[in-house]
């Protein structure tokens, strides 16, 4: 099929691009705009509704860990950033905008059902959920990405040529759209996935299946609009032109190596042999843009961590505000709520300022700015990860062990450890409950702990190995004097997630029946030690089957990051209260979450300075017919900003903490390297362009003999063409 030729269908028949299209209350704003406009909303909120969840998904719901859930999360949203090089040739030669963004939306649909049925548990088995899981993602990425560069140009071709004013604003309210679902979508889903349980775990066929609502409105809403859109013609693909432009450029030059000819001024003045001057001097214009941009992924590269890496950290933080308690991939909400803040604030605001002092803020400074401000982010996230790593449970080392003795024996015992380390342990179920503290035991030949419990002669011995910790278990039988001794390995590393961890020791007489936490139920026999249960940050409290009576047992609060060892021990018949001793194991976090706010701030006020500038500069230094070529180098460089981090997280030989300082580092030497190109690139202006072009033109245009005509006539000629 020809490059010019269209493929018709129901809906392109509707409208056409010299249609009258109502307009907004007499205004010069076609009412069309309000459809694409609200389709947009929709389908930014089912993007990054069902991204903000999506690293949750991989780690909680399919069990992968963090290196492999980073690296498939920013594979997708690299494929996400390739495919609008596939989106834009199929509009501009084939279907048209319009029938792209209504054939790749039903694509776009039908991934986020396919992925919202892979997270309902009872559809398959693991193996089930991770195809299903992907092969949505895959859809996913090919519908958003192939639309992504259709659908702002789409809106832009409602507007008659005259109205440029309107159309820019059209554009800012567009940019506003996203940013709106953005910011909606990030904090309702991760409710959804949260808040609401289904199946007895995190909701997330809920939290994906209301984007994919989102998005199935928003195809309705654009195909409601139909009759009403301006829809012009495919006009070839231009994309295609400059590749061949620039291929056959690179291989006349080859052929003409050995050969004594003139050399010329530009590379790519070696195509002029089959392609117009117009279009190489066009493409010299995209290809000099599209050379700044070869260092910009690495701005992206830190951008897109937002959802993974950070999300990540705010895990293994405290999410409390005073009883207002958000999940942790809820702080993705920053950066849209921050860039509709910023955006005003730097326009009217800052470079205004800026101005007065009689500075010329270029845009080119204003990126390099951009990346530093990115870089500096991540320096505050560097130092926010140090703190938390100083919170982690200490980890012994070889030669060493950590020991805590949980003494129930009503009286307080005396401890014997390695290397000549003695003293005496209250007892916890006397007087007010403390918890009591690790011993790090040095091994010096013996790996055995002895705990003499006074009027019994046999005391309790422990052996024990290095590098672990232990709670050391001693109670009584006050019927018979005996001594219950039991060494208990505890976890030495906080539980992920942001969750709470919890075991049971029952020491009553008989079986307490039903436990049940989360979707865990058991019951607990005599001296029974259960294992580390994983349940979300709650005051909890458990009733359960104890001697065929009715028992409460409140465990207080489970907290973020926090693991417990909870011990049975009493009973009150009167009240119907068992008596729990929650021991803490692993301290809860720590850090707040609101430390992360600086390195949202920094991070979006870096987003305003370089995406919002870079976007403006990319179109200011393009043609009109070559807008869309560097519509798409601009995304690209996103796709490769996120196969950095992919390469990185697989690598997964750095700590966190040495990941975001090498991230940083490499985002600082780059912004050099930009700023040096910036300071040697010369700005043009398309449209002057454009004017020489014509007056070349006209000048090389022959005046034909049998119209004889002056030097006026064809001055008038210019004129009339012009």
């Amino acid at each position: 099929m020809g490059a010019g030729t269209g493929v018709k269908t129901f809906f392109s028949r509707e409208s056409s691009p010299t249609k009258k299209v109502p307009r907004i209350c007499g205004t010069n704003y076609p009412l069309s705009i309000l459809f694409i406009i609200v389709n947009e909303f929709c389908e930014r909120f089912s993007y990054y509704g069902m991204k903000a969840v999506l690293t949750l998904y991989f780690l909680n719901y399919l069990h992968w860990d963090e290196n492999l859930s980073t690296t498939v999360y920013h594979a997708f949203s690299g494929l996400c950033y390739f495919t609008p090089i596939i989106g834009a040739p199929i509009a501009d030669a084939w279907l048209g905008k319009f029938n792209t963004i209504f054939w790749l939306s039903i694509l776009y649909v039908i991934g986020h059902v396919i992925k919202s049925v892979g997270a309902i548990p009872d559809v398959g088995g693991t193996e089930v959920h991770v195809a299903l899981s992907l092969i949505g993602l895959i859809a996913i990425a090919f519908g958003t990405g192939g639309i992504k560069p259709c659908v702002s140009a789409f809106g832009g071709d409602q507007f008659d040529e005259e109205h440029v004013k309107e159309r820019g604003k059209f554009f800012s309210i567009f940019y506003m759209s996203i940013n709106a679902g953005s910011l909606i979508s990030t904090f309702v889903t991760p409710i959804l996935r949260g808040d609401v349980q289904c199946f007895g775990t995190d909701c997330y066929a809920l939290a994906f299946g209301v984007p994919a609502a989102l998005m199935f409105f928003a195809l309705i809403v654009f195909v409601s609009g139909s009759g009403m859109y301006k829809k012009h013609p495919p006009q070839g693909n231009i994309l295609a032109q400059v590749f061949k432009c620039i291929g056959f450029a690179i291989k006349n030059r080859w052929r003409n190596r050995s050969k004594q000819i003139a050399k010329r001024e530009h590379w790519l003045d070696w195509a002029t042999e089959k392609y117009s001057k117009k279009l190489i001097t066009e493409v010299k214009m995209v290809t000099k843009v599209l050379f700044l941009y070869i260092p910009l992924p690495m701005f992206w590269a830190l951008f897109d961590q937002q959802g993974s890496r950070w999300t990540l950290q705010a895990t293994r933080m405290n999410a409390d505000f005073t009883g207002f308690v958000i999940q942790p991939d809820q702080m993705q909400i920053l950066n849209p709520l921050l860039i509709l803040i910023l955006i005003p604030v730097f326009d009217l605001g800052i470079y205004p300022l800026v101005k007065l002092c009689k500075i010329n803020f270029k845009p080119l400074p204003k990126m390099t700015i951009g990346m530093l401000l990115a870089a500096v982010a991540f320096a505050v996230a560097t130092v926010v990860e140090i703190k938390i790593n100083e919170t982690n449970p200490t980890i012994p080392k070889a030669g060493e062990s950590l020991v805590q003795v949980l003494n129930f024996a009503q009286q307080p015992v005396a401890v014997s450890m390695p290397g000549n380390t003695a003293f005496n342990q209250p007892s916890l179920a006397n007087g007010a409950f403390q918890d009591p503290n690790y011993v790090k035991v040095n091994f010096t030949g013996s790996t055995t702990v002895t705990v003499q419990i006074p009027g019994i002669n046999t005391p309790c011995t422990y052996s024990i190995d290095e590098k672990e910790a232990y709670s050391l278990l001693v109670d009584v039988n006050v019927m018979d004097s005996t001594s219950f001794c039991s060494p208990i390995k505890d976890s030495n590393k906080k539980p992920s997630n942001g969750l709470a961890a919890v075991r049971f020791i029952n020491l009553l007489p008989d079986t307490v029946n039903n436990i049940q936490i989360g979707d865990t139920a058991f019951n607990s026999t005599p001296q029974h030690i259960s294992d580390y249960l994983t349940q979300k940050r709650a005051k909890t409290k458990l009733n359960v089957d104890y001697n065929n009576e009715k028992y409460t047992i409140d465990l207080g609060l489970l907290d973020f990051g926090g693991a417990y060892t909870v011990v049975l021990k009493g009973v009150d018949t009167t009240s119907k209260v068992i008596t729990a001793y929650k021991v803490t194991d692993v301290d809860a976090n720590s850090v707040h979450v609101a430390w992360q706010i600086p390195q949202y701030f920094l991070l979006s006020a870096g987003e305003v300075m370089f995406s919002v500038t870079g976007l403006d500069f990319s179109y200011s230094q393009a043609p009109n017919s070559m807008k869309s070529v560097l519509q798409a180098g601009w995304l690209l460089t996103v796709a490769f900003g996120n196969v950095i981090v992919l390469i990185v997280a697989q690598a997964g030989t750095l700590a966190q903490w040495a990941e975001f300082i090498l991230f940083a580092a490499l985002l600082v030497a780059v912004s050099i390297i930009f700023s040096i190109m910036g300071y040697f690139y010369v700005p043009v202006n398309p449209d002057d362009l454009k004017e020489d072009d014509d007056q070349a033109d006209d000048i090389k245009k022959p005046i034909p003999d049998f119209y004889e005509t002056t030097l006026d006539a064809a001055m008038e000629e210019k004129k009339t063409k012009i």
